[in-house]
Order: structure tokens, then C-alpha cells, then sequence
């Protein structure tokens, strides 16, 4: 995920790692410490190539923080009960359009910048991250995609084109698809790829006909046994006649012949004694009983099943569990040969068609929590095989991480940099699939794509990280000799097949989309199935727009988890006689992730991104590069050097003075500069929130300027939050009233109508003490006060009314020229008058329920634009 650190300051981009300093690999749940140097040709400031797993593990804990706070617990039933609250709410009339329509080419020819570019490195055309893959047993060229953030999309010509067919269901968070023996498609929600609280989900879906249909809330099946978890995998045992679900609350079972609202049962779950007892547990609840596979061992008449139920940073829980009654009652495996008990991980299963073998690829918890600097560059315990095909072994093993890095690989150490071999994620992108056709023929996804023909005696890297650092490639693209084996980083899918008379092929998802490829091909190359950008499910962290000084329209940028900073320029504009968008598409100047985002209204081709973390880089021309081979600087990093930045970092221009910036890490900052800024220096601190507090929100007006933090930012008893403020001439913390929720504050606005900067709204993440456990989580998302803080009032209404704003994760607030406040949450963007207090509608139709996460003005005030984090960018006229 993570645009990772290598010799590049931008994260996954494009220079090479030859001359970096150091080597750090992260350990589940710390910190790590970035060592810094610079690439071969004296370029930026880079980070070390170990620790984009940490940056990984920051992102995920980004999305988990606000709305887990304070106590970590939120109570099953949370997202559903906000959702019936929104269904009876009144409607503002409006409709929103989708803006991220266009194919998004982040190999763009002339978006090279050396120091802060991917282009070039042989992705192409991306997507968001796909999760799970189905194909349709009966139908030729019908394929399902479901997105980690965005639902699911449909195609009928084998991926060159989809539709969205669930974007209006509760939620749109992906963990498995799976087409059962009638032709019915199973969606079970909540993203699996984290084994965490991360794209909490609500429950599993079945589509009686997937071809033609589209998802409905109606196509609930089962009750509320599986809302608010992730499930990772749904598995069907037919000739026993049941479904499984394994999810991050354990291994769920219900009979296939069950009406529809039956219950999903438990079967397995260690901790809680359910299937098996006296294993332990010896982690919190937040980590108990992850069931991460189930499979069905063919030819066992759906008797004998395995399951694998693990923490990736290690629980006594950890193991295989078998059974030989279709998962009425469970044993512990002991496996023997090459897998030691005690290093079992995170774990995926595959058996060949006919059970003759078992396949296994399986994460250390051992590895991953050792400490950082330890020569440590992968997690990935190994990849095995028992002949046998029973879970017990003999397991011998087939592959490591050395061994898949002589493959063909890009992640050897000598070309891709110190700290980083295959596996270093394994914990998050690892699945393993073999064949239908041949049993010796295995296709293994981590970082990259592995595929063995002979049993893993031998390996290929089939699906490289990327081409930088290899012998073959060249800026100069006469002089590139890189074969077309490239797709993106991060794998997460794969599915074959089953069509009759049909060329087998296989499908794979990752971090960039999908891809295919016959499973006869021996030559190097990929479908790139993201091509048509009808797969829209990019993920934004942010979103803006400026107005593009040739008189063409608006430039609309945005910050992506794992897929840069994307640019949609008007088809045909230019900018200082250069064309910037010939052929309608989106192009990424900037790589790895994506932050924050600031656009000047007045010219579009002038804008700051964040990569994470405060690291800041401007342009001025779009990120151009007019020379074929990138060479010329674009992108400059003005990056202030702040010690504890959030992983998404808020930043912005001051609401009323055009001359001013202001950016939040430990400290405040200032910036008097702004777009004639030319490194870090030209920032000045303003003030220390305190040591162990990160930023959270920030916002000025005629440069009285308002803060929020976090610290500690982990949710537990440790955690706090706090607003500050110069208002009233010196700076100072705000004294929060006793009912004011201790809970993750996601943003501050200053309201225009009050020249004193002394009327400001806070919004509020997370969930109310109804739902979380920690003491003082308080009510209401959305508070203002009139005095400059003195008082705060919540304005989010009476919770027993209908009108009342929904007890749901709240993201960004934006106060429209009319006065309107619109908030924009996990479920939706809603409005109120201002001093309506607490009258709220929910705006407009059409809007996909991918959580909504920032809100921003078109240039000329009149459209108002959504970032969502799975499905795209989208507009309304403001309301």
C-alpha cells in the first residue's frame, strides 16, 4: 500500500534506492524512525525503503483512530443504527454528479518528475484497491470486482468496462465475493485486507442475479450476527449444504437451504470457547478470534475443513484449525514438516481441485514483531505445500522471501533498496491460488505477483512491484527495454475462470485495481482491466479545485491512498503553451500516497500536496514535465520539519487573507509565502500544541487561526483532544465544558458572518457513549461557539428526533456563501441552516455511501465537492 519509502521522496516513485542511508522495517503497532539521505543524482530527501509497512499500519490506524476514540470499543450495531436514523431523515433536494469519470493514467508521459513521481515505473492505468474478484460460473466474460471503500462493480466483456451495482447499500466496504452453485452472488462487507476495525462492514449480501441485478438492503442475509466486523472470506461447503463466513469476530456457518433471515451461527472462536476450548486468547479484545480463510478440502464429500484464526502480531489463539464434520466441532491442528506451530500468523489456504494438495502462505508474527534495525526485511514465514493435502502436513516448504526476490523480482535488495524483500507486508496483502486445471500450478500475491508451473520448485515475479531500479529501464523511453510483467503494488485477489469453452484466465486485484491473463501464458504481460476508468473506486483522502487560467474550466485534484495525487485537467487545456490533458485523462504528478490538498482558486496548475505525514510539496505548472524523460524539477519539497504529524495532516489557506498558510503537526505553522514558497524554512511556528499532540484540524480567518489535536492520538486511556487558538490576540488552549465528547475532532471551521474569528464550529469523530465504551464519549457531532470558546453549544439536535444529525463518524464541515453548514460523514453529507440548531436534512440523491471525508468549493462558489474514500470525487450545486 503505502507508496513506499525507498530512495524516493514521494514514497513508491521513481527514483531508484541505490544511495539510501539506512534501513528500517516496522514492528506491528510502533513507531519507526525514517532515515533520510538523498538518491544518486543529489535529488530531495528521501525515506528508507523498510518502512512502508509502517506507513501502512499509520494509515490504517489513520481511519481507525477517530472513530474508535476514546476506548478503542465500539459497540456491534453502531453503523446500523446511524443508518435507519438516515433513512427517516428529511431530504434537501439536490442531486450529485460524479466527477472521477475519467481513466486515470499514472504513467502519463510528461508527469515525470524525478523527486516526486511514479510515471514511468510501468503500473499504467490504476484504480482503487480491489478486494475481492468473482467470475460468474455460467456467463462468458461476467466478472465481479468488489472495492476495498466502494462497493461492487459488474463487467460483461471480461473487464473492459463496469458499473457499479451496491452503492447504495449501508456499506460499501468489501472483505469477499463468492458465486455459489446457483448462479448467486455473496457479498460479505467489511474490508478483510487489515484484520482490524478498519472498513467496518454490515453483514453478507446475496444477489439472486448478479447479471442483471443490483444490490438492495433487501438482500440482507441472516441478521445482525456479522455487522460491525470485517469478513475475510465466504466459502460455500455444498455437499454438506452450508455457507461459512470467516470474519474478524470468528468462523460463522448457516445452512445454504436456510430462509433468508436465519441466523448466521458460531462455530469457531477460540477465545470465546466457541468450537474449541482451553486454547487461550492472550490478547485484547480487539484482536480476538480473526478467522482469516476457511476452505473445503475437495474430495472429503464437504466433511474436512481448515481454517486459520490468527492475530498478525501473535495471540495464543494462533493456529490451524481443522474439522471433519462440515464445522460442527473444531480441532487445533499440529503441523508438522517445515511449519513451526508457534509462528503461525495470518495464513491463506488453497487446495488443488482435487485435494491432493494443500497450499500455504503464512505471515510470523515472530518476524514482524522483532524489533526495528534488525536485519529483518520480510514478514513472510514461507510459502508450503502438504502433499498430502491434510492440514496437519508433512508441510515442506516451497518459497521464502530470498528465494522470490531471485525470481524476476524488483524487490532484490541490491535494486529495489536496503530493508524491503517480498513479504515485508504479508500481515496485509498475501493470498495464494492454485489452478483449477493443474495442481502444480500456483499463483502466490504479496507485494507483487509470483506464479510456479512445477509445484514451486521454481518461481517467476510475474507481476513486478515496478520497473525503477532494474537493469532495463531507462526515463528515455528508446532506450527502455523493460518487458510489460508491471502491475500495481499490494495484492489482495484472484479468481479464475469457469466459463465452458472459454480460454481459462485468471484475475488478480491489488491496491491499483485488476488485471488478467490467460493461465496459459508463459509471456510476460497483463490485461490492465482499470483501462476505460469505468472502474471507479479510487479511495481520496482530499479534494481541490482551481480555475485553469487559459479560460478551459476547473482543475480538480485529489490526494489517494496508494495512488499519488491525481489530476483532472479539462480535455485539451494548456497551461504556459503546453497541453496538459490531449486525450481526457487523469494523470498523477505526484506518487505514493496522497494527503491533504491546496489549490489556488485563480489558478489550477498552482497546488500543495501532501504526501503524508506534512510532507509537502508544491508546483506551479501542474507537475509538467515538458522533456520526454522528466528530467526538470516540477515538484518542490517546502516540507516544515515538524516532529509528530498526523499520517494525513491538515493544512490550508487563510479564508480571507490570500497571503497566508497555516499547517498543523506538534506545532502550528504560518506561512506568509504561500505560493511564491520555496522549502521548508519559509514556514514559522506559531505554537506548540504540546508534546505527545498531533494536529487534527486547522483553520484561519484574517489570521485568527483555530486548532485541534490529539494525544495521545490512540484511543484507550491514554487519549486526549484539545482545540487552540490565537483568538483574542495570544495563543492558548481552549477550556472544553464537561459535556463536550472526548472524541477524535476531525475538523474546525470559522463561521464568515463573524469578523472576530470568535464564532467557530467543531466537528466530532467517532460514535456516542451509547455505542462507545470509554467513559466521556459524549453526544452530538457538530458544536459552535459564539465567544471565541468561552462557551460551546451542541447543534446537532435532540438524538430522538428525525431531523437530529446522524450518530456517525463526522469528517469535514464546510459553511457555504449562504450560510448553510454542510458536514460530510461515513454515511452521507448533511445540511443545516445556520442556528437552525439541529435541524439537519440529508443532501441530495445519488451520492454512493462510500464514506464521505472532505468537503471543498468549485472556484466560482457555486458547486460544492465531495472527496469519498472508495468511490471517486463528486459535486452539487451548494447548497
Amino acid at each position: 500500500m503505502h507508496g513506499f519509502s525507498d530512495g524516493h521522496r514521494s514514497g513508491r516513485g521513481a527514483r531508484t534506492a541505490l544511495a539510501l542511508c539506512a534501513a528500517v522495517l516496522l514492528v506491528a503497532g510502533t513507531g519507526s524512525v525514517a532515515a533520510y539521505g538523498e538518491d544518486d543524482e543529489g535529488h530531495g530527501r528521501h525515506e528508507v525503503a523498510g518502512d512502508e509497512s509502517h506507513e501502512l499500519m499509520e494509515s490504517i490506524d489513520s481511519f481507525n483512530e477517530p472513530r474508535l476514540s476514546p476506548s478503542g470499543q465500539v459497540a456491534a450495531g453502531a453503523y446500523a443504527d446511524a443508518w435507519k436514523h438516515i433513512t427517516n431523515m428529511p431530504v434537501k433536494t439536490g442531486t450529485w454528479g460524479e466527477v472521477t469519470t475519467s481513466p486515470y493514467n499514472e504513467d502519463a508521459l510528461h508527469y515525470r518528475d524525478h523527486s516526486a513521481s511514479n510515471s514511468g515505473g510501468g503500473a499504467g492505468h490504476s484504480a482503487g484497491r480491489i478486494a475481492a474478484l468473482a467470475t460468474d460460473p455460467t456467463h462468458q466474460g461476467v466478472v465481479y470486482a468488489g472495492a476495498a471503500g466502494g462497493g461492487v462493480f459488474r463487467s460483461t466483456d471480461d473487464g473492459a468496462t463496469w458499473t457499479p451495482i451496491a452503492d447504495h447499500l449501508p456499506a460499501l466496504s468489501v472483505g469477499a465475493l463468492a458465486t455459489a452453485p446457483d448462479g448467486s452472488l455473496w457479498l460479505a462487507t467489511g474490508e478483510a485486507t487489515t484484520a482490524s476495525d478498519n472498513y467496518l462492514g454490515s453483514g453478507v449480501y446475496r444477489l439472486a442475479d448478479p447479471v442483471h441485478g443490483t444490490f438492495a438492503e433487501s438482500d440482507k442475509v441472516g441478521g445482525t450476527q456479522l455487522d460491525n466486523s470485517s469478513i475475510h472470506n465466504v466459502t460455500f461447503d455444498t455437499a454438506a449444504g452450508y455457507v461459512f463466513a470467516a470474519s474478524s469476530h470468528g468462523l460463522f456457518r448457516r445452512p445454504l437451504s436456510a430462509a433468508q433471515s436465519s441466523a448466521w451461527t458460531k462455530v469457531l472462536a477460540p477465545c470465546a470457547g466457541v468450537g474449541v476450548s482451553g486454547t487461550g486468547c492472550g490478547v485484547s479484545a480487539e484482536y480476538a478470534d480473526i478467522a482469516n480463510d476457511i476452505a473445503v478440502q475437495p474430495g472429503s464429500d464437504g466433511r474436512k475443513l481448515l481454517a486459520n484464526v490468527a492475530w498478525r502480531s501473535g495471540a495464543d489463539y494462533n493456529g490451524f484449525y481443522y474439522s471433519e464434520d462440515a464445522g460442527t466441532t473444531w480441532k487445533r491442528a499440529n503441523p508438522t514438516g517445515a511449519i513451526n506451530p508457534a509462528e503461525i500468523g495470518n495464513a491463506s489456504f488453497a487446495y488443488a481441485a482435487d485435494g491432493s494438495k494443500l497450499y500455504v502462505s503464512m505471515e510470523s508474527p515472530k518476524l514482524l514483531n522483532k524489533a526495528s534495525g534488525a536485519g529483518v526485511y520480510s514478514v513472510l514465514a514461507g510459502v508450503y505445500v502438504s502433499r498430502s493435502g491434510n492440514a496437519s502436513g508433512s508441510f515442506k516448504q516451497i518459497a521464502n522471501a530470498a528465494q522470490l526476490s531471485a525470481s524476476g523480482s524488483a524487490m532484490k535488495i541490491n535494486e529495489i533498496g536496503s530493508g524491503y524483500q517480498p513479504g515485508s507486508q504479508a500481515w496485509y496483502d498475501q493470498i495464494v491460488a492454485v489452478d483449477p486445471a493443474d495442481p502444480d500450478h500456483v499463483y502466490l500475491g504479496l507485494e507483487e505477483m509470483f506464479e510456479t508451473r512445477d509445484g514451486g520448485a521454481n518461481w517467476h515475479a510475474v507481476g513486478r512491484y515496478w520497473n525503477f531500479g532494474l537493469s532495463c529501464f531507462s526515463y528515455d523511453q528508446d532506450s527502455n527495454t523493460c518487458d510489460g510483467d508491471v502491475m500495481h503494488s499490494d495484492q489482495h485477489a484472484i479468481a479464475f475462470s469457469r466459463w465452458k469453452g472459454g480460454t481459462p484466465q485468471v484475475y488478480v486485484g491489488n491496491d491499483g485495481g485488476a488485471y488478467a491473463r490467460s493461465t496459459a501464458q508463459k509471456t510476460p504481460g497483463w490485461r490492465n482491466l482499470n483501462e476505460s476508468g469505468t472502474l471507479r473506486n479510487l479511495q481520496y483522502y482530499s479534494v481541490g479545485a482551481g480555475r485553469m487560467t487559459d479560460g478551459s474550466g476547473d482543475a480538480v485534484w485529489g490526494g489517494l491512498q496508494d495512488n499519488g495525487v491525481s489530476l483532472l485537467a479539462p480535455k485539451g487545456s494548456t497551461y504556459q503553451g503546453q497541453q496538459l490533458n490531449p486525450d481526457g485523462q487523469m494523470v498523477s504528478p505526484f506518487g505514493g500516497d496522497g494527503g491533504d490538498q491546496l489549490v489556488n482558486p485563480a489558478n489550477g496548475c498552482e497546488t500543495v500536496g501532501e504526501y503524508t505525514n506534512l510532507a509537502l510539496q508544491i508546483t506551479r505548472n501542474c507537475g509538467y514535465t515538458a522533456s520526454d524523460d522528466g528530467e526538470e524539477d516540477a515538484i518542490t519539497d517546502i516540507a516544515p520539519e515538524d516532529p509528530l504529524a498526523r499520517f494525513i495532516a491538515p493544512f490550508s489557506a487563510d479564508d480571507e487573507d490570500s497571503g497566508y498558510w497555516v499547517a498543523g503537526g506538534e506545532y502550528i505553522w504560518g506561512n506568509t509565502k504561500t505560493w511564491a514558497t520555496e522549502d521548508g524554512d519559509d514556514w514559522t511556528q506559531l505554537y506548540d500544541t504540546g508534546a505527545g499532540h498531533s494536529t487534527t484540524a486547522v483553520a484561519s480567518r484574517d489570521r485568527v487561526v483555530w486548532g485541534a489535536w490529539c494525544g495521545s492520538c490512540n484511543p484507550g486511556a491514554a487519549f486526549g483532544r484539545g482545540i487552540v487558538t490565537n483568538y483574542g490576540g495570544t495563543w492558548h488552549q481552549v477550556s472544553l465544558p464537561a459535556d463536550f465528547p472526548n472524541r477524535y475532532i476531525s475538523d474546525v471551521a470559522i463561521d464568515p458572518s463573524d469578523a472576530s474569528g470568535g464564532t467557530v464550529y467543531a466537528v466530532v469523530n467517532g460514535f456516542s457513549r451509547h455505542w462507545n465504551e470509554g467513559a466521556g464519549a459524549g453526544y452530538g457531532h457538530v458544536w459552535r461557539t459564539t465567544d471565541g470558546g468561552a462557551t460551546w453549544h451542541d447543534v446537532s439536535g435532540d438524538p430522538a428526533a428525525t431531523d437530529s444529525f446522524p450518530d456517525a463518524p463526522a469528517n469535514s464541515l464546510l459553511i457555504t456563501p449562504s450560510g448553510t453548514l454542510a458536514v460530510a460523514t461515513d454515511l452521507g453529507v448533511f445540511t443545516a441552516a445556520r442556528g437552525s440548531d439541529g435541524h439537519w436534512q440529508r443532501l441530495g440523491a445519488g451520492l454512493p455511501t462510500a464514506p464521505a471525508v472532505y468537503l471543498t468549493p468549485s472556484p466560482d462558489g457555486r458547486q460544492m465537492y465531495v472527496a469519498t474514500h472508495g468511490r471517486g470525487i463528486w459535486k452539487t450545486p451548494m447548497p
